[in-house]
């Protein structure tokens, strides 16, 4: 098990190249983005830079709301650029921008993170492309279930939802959380039909496995661990009411596990949250997702270990934020 505060993790990212931080950048006003669109509401700007202002480092998050990838392009590669995050509707086709992918990047088919390292002899700067969102999840677990990775080896995980988030769900549950299959439930089976396929294409090893109906969902184990990727509406349509009368059938089970609802806005108590804890399910929010993936990308841009980070000032920044946002 390789958890986000092992040396493993920015070292890792020195197979790309050599250190970017080396020289003195730490004190330098540089910058560092998010792109995408639409953005505004993004509460990573407040995350960032209070972990910036806390560490006194003068760096600054700056959003860059755009569906113009070329011009962002030209941003990224700036003298005075970092790195940036990348998010919707960006995620995918940002991956033919960069000089190389981390095996999280390649294998989820998505980026949400460009950090920057120097080639030993050119010194010329390499973007490379992630996804951190995946450690948003392992993180979310590993750091709000004591115990968690000797409940969930050897068991099956279940995402309910086919969009990205459930990409990065997929890949933490089968890399880091010992899942030993991986059951996916959605509302439109196709989407859920292509990310198998994708997965498959990238040399995923994992058994990924559809259901779509209670009876098959009555014949499978219990999944350890549940990821919700979907949005916090009341199941009309059809696939949308199977969905959760799917869901419905592991919650009321005896054995009980973890559900991270990886839905927090406008609330981080969505009607799943409330069916799985009605039920006697451990549940872990959104927000931790949202702020252990953050962190990542800082480790990424700052070549830092996470003992390196004041956590508790911005959590308590970002949940003040978020309750003000959620009481209006």
């Amino acid at each position: 098990m390789t958890s986000v505060n092992d040396n493993d993790f920015v070292a890792a990212s020195f197979k790309h190249g050599t250190s970017m931080v080396a020289d003195g950048q730490l004190t330098q006003e540089l910058k560092t983005y998010l792109f995408g669109n639409p953005i505004s509401h993004s509460m990573a700007p407040l995350l960032h830079n209070t972990l910036f202002a806390d560490h006194d480092i003068p760096w600054s998050y700056n959003l860059y709301e755009s569906m113009d990838q070329p011009a962002f392009v030209e941003i990224l590669k700036a003298s005075n650029c970092i790195g940036t995050a990348v998010t919707m509707p960006h995620k995918v086709n940002f991956m033919k921008e960069v000089d190389a992918l981390t095996e999280e990047g390649r294998m989820i088919g998505a980026i949400n993170t460009v950090f920057i390292r120097q080639h030993p002899e050119t010194k010329q700067k390499l973007y490379i492309g992630t996804n951190t969102d995946c450690i948003g999840v392992r993180e979310a677990f590993l750091q709000n279930c004591p115990g968690v990775l000797e409940k969930s080896a050897g068991k099956p995980g279940l995402v309910i939802g086919g969009g990205g988030a459930c990409r990065s769900s997929v890949y933490a549950l089968w890399k880091w959380l010992g899942a030993s299959k991986i059951y996916l439930t959605n509302r439109v089976r196709s989407e859920v039909d292509a990310v198998i396929e994708e997965f498959k294409k990238a040399g995923f090893p994992g058994e990924l496995l559809w259901i779509g109906s209670v009876e098959e969902a009555k014949a499978l184990e219990t999944p350890a661990l549940i990821v919700g990727t979907i949005p916090d509406f009341p199941p009309k349509e059809e696939g949308e009411l199977i969905c959760r009368a799917i869901s419905e059938e592991f919650f009321s089970r005896p054995e009980k596990g973890a559900m991270l609802e990886m839905c927090y806005h406008p609330k981080p108590v969505t009607a799943l949250y409330k069916l799985a804890e009605a039920a006697g399910w451990k549940l872990v929010d959104g927000v931790e997702a949202m702020v252990h993936q953050g962190i990542a990308q800082q480790m990424l841009w700052r070549e830092a270990q996470l003992d390196q980070f004041k956590l508790d000032h911005t959590m308590a920044v970002v949940q003040e934020e978020l309750k003000r946002r959620w009481e209006h």
